[in-house]
C-alpha cells in the first residue's frame, strides 16, 4: 500500500517523480487532493464521478511524456482537459534501451467535439507530449515502420544543403519551404529546385553525405524496433544517394527515393525516372506491408511534412515528427520536442 502527502516543491520535481518510479516501484498511482496513492488505496480515495471505477478495458490511454516530466505537469495536463476526459488513473510506462519514462493516462471519454485540437493546445501550453493512442500498433507483434527521410530520419533537408555548397541555397530553400506547406505540387516545386543545381559538381553529394546529421534517438529507435522483429524503410522525396546511404548505416530493410542525374561528375538538374510523390510513400507503405506479411493495424508512418500526410494516412498511425502545425493537426500523434525513440512508450502503452 503506498499512500503520501505531497507538498508543492514535491510537485515541481522531476526527481521526485522519478525517485518514486525507480525506488517505490510504484507502477499504478492516482492523485488526490495532493495524495499520491497506489492502486491498493483506489477503494479509499474515489470521488464522486463514477467513471474512475470503469474497467480498465473500457477506457482509454493518453501517453504524456516529456524530458524532466514532473508530478504537477500531470496535474496541469488532466485539469485542462477536464472537460473532455474523466481520469482513473496513471500507469508508468518503460521501454528497455529507452532512458527515462512516460505516463499513461487511463481516462474516460466525455466527448471527442474538438477533442485533437484541445490536446494540441494542452500539450504547448505545458510543454510535454501528448498521444491518446486507441488503435495504435504493438511492439508483441512484428510491424512495420516508414519513415520519411530529410528532417525525420535527419535532421537537414539534402537538397538544401546541396544547394548551399552550389551557390544556389536561396533559390532552393524559398521552394522547398512552399512545398513542405504544401502549397506546391510536390513533383514540379521537385524539379524545379534540381533545376537549380545544374552543373554543381558531384563532390558536393559526397560533402553532404559525410556530414548528415541523424536525428535524436533515431538509431535506438531503429535498434530496439529490430529486437522485437519490426521491419524499418525509408519513403523519401530527397534523393537515393543518401537514402541509400542511410539503408546501410542504419540498418534499414527498404529506401525509396528520387535519382538524380549526374553525367561526367556533373549533376545535370534533371530527375531520373518517376518523382516519389506523396500517393508514391503511400503506395510504398502498402506494398512492403504486403510484401513483408505485416497487418495494416501494425503499420507506422513517419514524416514532417504535407508531403506524408497521405503515407501517414494510409498507416494505423500517423506520427508528425517536429511538424508543421497543418501536419501535426492531421496526424494520429505528434512528437514536438522529443526524440525518435519516444515512439517506443507509445507503442508499450498499447500492449495489454
Amino acid at each position: 500500500m503506498f499512500e503520501l502527502k505531497i507538498t508543492d516543491k514535491n510537485l515541481l520535481s522531476h526527481w521526485y517523480l522519478h525517485d518514486l518510479v525507480a525506488q517505490q516501484n510504484l507502477k499504478d498511482f492516482r492523485l488526490i487532493d495532493s495524495i499520491l496513492y497506489s492502486p491498493s488505496t483506489f477503494a479509499d480515495a474515489r470521488t464522486s464521478n463514477s467513471k474512475i471505477n470503469a474497467p480498465k478495458e473500457h477506457l482509454h490511454k493518453l501517453v504524456i511524456f516529456t524530458e524532466a516530466l514532473h508530478l504537477q505537469q500531470l496535474t496541469q495536463v488532466t485539469d485542462s482537459l477536464a472537460g473532455y476526459v474523466d481520469l482513473a488513473f496513471y500507469r508508468v510506462i518503460t521501454v528497455a534501451g529507452v532512458q527515462g519514462f512516460a505516463i499513461c493516462a487511463y481516462v474516460s471519454l466525455k466527448t471527442q467535439d474538438n477533442l485533437n485540437q484541445q490536446l494540441e493546445n494542452t500539450a504547448e501550453l505545458f510543454s510535454v507530449e501528448l498521444c491518446l493512442c486507441d488503435s495504435v500498433p504493438t511492439l508483441a507483434q512484428p510491424g512495420l515502420l516508414l519513415m520519411d527521410m530529410d528532417s525525420t530520419v535527419i535532421a537537414v533537408e539534402c537538397i538544401d544543403e546541396i544547394a548551399s555548397l552550389a551557390g544556389v541555397g536561396e533559390q532552393v530553400s524559398a521552394v522547398t519551404a512552399q512545398a513542405m506547406q504544401g502549397k506546391l505540387d510536390f513533383a514540379q516545386s521537385l524539379r524545379t529546385r534540381v533545376a537549380c543545381l545544374e552543373y554543381a559538381d558531384e563532390s558536393i553529394l559526397q560533402q553532404v553525405r559525410d556530414a548528415l546529421p541523424l536525428m535524436p534517438g533515431v538509431a535506438n529507435l531503429i535498434r530496439i524496433l529490430k529486437t522485437y522483429h519490426w521491419k524499418i524503410a525509408i519513403a523519401s522525396g530527397g534523393f537515393s544517394y543518401f537514402a541509400d546511404y542511410l539503408k546501410g548505416r542504419l540498418n534499414l530493410d527498404s529506401a525509396v527515393a528520387n535519382d538524380l542525374q549526374i553525367i561526367n561528375a556533373k549533376l545535370t538538374g534533371k530527375v531520373k525516372g518517376d518523382i516519389v510523390d506523396a500517393q508514391v510513400k503511400a503506395q510504398t507503405l502498402k506494398n512492403l506491408a504486403e510484401k513483408w506479411s505485416i497487418a495494416p493495424s501494425q503499420t507506422i508512418a513517419m514524416g514532417d511534412g504535407a508531403n506524408d500526410l497521405l503515407m501517414m494516412n494510409a498507416a494505423a498511425l500517423g506520427v508528425a515528427l517536429h511538424a508543421k502545425p497543418i501536419v501535426r493537426q492531421q496526424a494520429d500523434m505528434a512528437i514536438r520536442r522529443s526524440g525518435l525513440d519516444s515512439l517506443l512508450w507509445v507503442l508499450a502503452a498499447a500492449q495489454r
